[in-house]
């Protein structure tokens, strides 16, 4: 069995869990429209992350599924609230929720999803005790409170920097250390853990096995923003380069780029989505072709993709011989080879 095979495993449970706490109740348009996104699903690679490394240390799946119905509801919310904050075009494969029914809606919305996702923690710890609970909850928060950070830096650049000359990889790193390595991947295996049982040593290795794998999985998904077929990727074509945020591609392009490329790509990027046009895009696609950016970016994702590789086999004499180590490295490949 492989990763998207395990996570087809345990979807629909985990998914039924979610709706029970989105209930469709007065006033009946509010509900249906926080349902949304967790309705359309999307890939629950971090709640199967969740699941499999709490199998893998001996947890039950019965006393995963909160947990895992917690970390997916908890990306349903705070996509509803990035894509208003980035007025995103599209999300899983079809209009983000602020296009179909206004900003103002869309946050009450996403509201209404995050006190949905406490709800479930609170149960889950009512569940679990005072003290197996109480571990949970004070990771769950503290990775949240993390990717939060991680958005405003990234919000702050996007809104407020708008310039490239005073952008780095390592604030690029910054930003996905905690969006995506910790958020995405790191995270979610340690609190399977966590539900397990395990100590803090067992946190220390799934996040030295999920940091390269998070670094891998963003700079793939930066690549398939310029590459991927919308109706496969489930968001719009180029968004980044429209939403102006940080990638290694736009940031290795601009590094090679001569000054009045610089002058010109700083200027888009100064620009508000809505502001800038399908000529300026191509301008920065065309200059991404010319230095390389996606090639580089490749390179980088195969880099780490590789780290993490190596050290689910560096720990292979540490982790449980089971079938879900397996599963794991699996995982891993799927988080960088992925196509959506």
């Amino acid at each position: 069995m492989n990763f998207k095979e395990y996570i087809e495993s345990h979807k629909v449970e985990i998914y039924s869990e979610i709706m029970k706490y989105l209930p469709v109740k007065p006033p009946y348009e509010h509900y249906m429209i926080a349902r949304e996104y967790s309705e359309r699903q999307g890939s629950y690679r971090r709640p199967g992350l969740l699941m499999l490394c709490g199998e893998m240390f001996g947890a039950k799946k019965s006393e995963l599924l909160l947990p895992s119905a917690a970390m997916q509801i908890s990306e349903d919310w705070i996509l509803i609230h990035d894509d208003v904050e980035d007025d995103s075009e599209m999300r899983r494969g079809k209009p983000a929720l602020h296009k179909l029914y206004g900003k103002e809606i869309a946050i009450n919305a996403g509201d209404a999803v995050h006190l949905a996702m406490w709800k479930i923690v609170k149960d889950y710890m009512e569940k679990a005790g005072a003290k197996s609970g109480g571990r949970f909850f004070d990771y769950f928060y503290n990775m949240l409170q993390y990717t939060v950070e991680g958005q405003f830096v990234e919000t702050n650049f996007i809104y407020n920097t708008r310039d490239l000359s005073k952008a780095t990889e390592e604030l690029y790193y910054r930003i996905i250390g905690s969006k995506t390595c910790f958020y995405s991947v790191y995270g979610p295996m340690q609190l399977g853990a966590i539900v397990a049982g395990q100590d803090a040593e067992t946190l220390k290795i799934l996040q030295d096995i999920g940091s390269p794998a998070g670094i891998a999985f963003q700079i793939t998904d930066d690549i398939l923003d310029m590459m991927a077929d919308e109706k496969v990727f489930g968001k719009q074509k180029y968004g980044d380069l429209y939403e102006g945020k940080l990638t290694l591609i736009i940031l290795h392009a601009y590094r090679h780029a001569d000054q009045h490329e610089r002058t010109k790509i700083n200027r888009i990027y100064r620009k508000g989505r809505a502001e800038k046009n399908k000529k300026e895009i191509e301008f920065l696609v065309n200059v991404i072709e010319k230095y390389g950016g996606i090639d580089y970016a490749k390179k980088e994702a195969e880099r780490y993709g590789h780290m993490a590789k190596q050290a689910v086999l560096r720990y292979g004499s540490v982790l449980p011989n089971n079938r879900y180590k397996d599963i794991l490295m699996s995982a891993i490949e799927e988080l960088y080879m992925r196509k959506k």
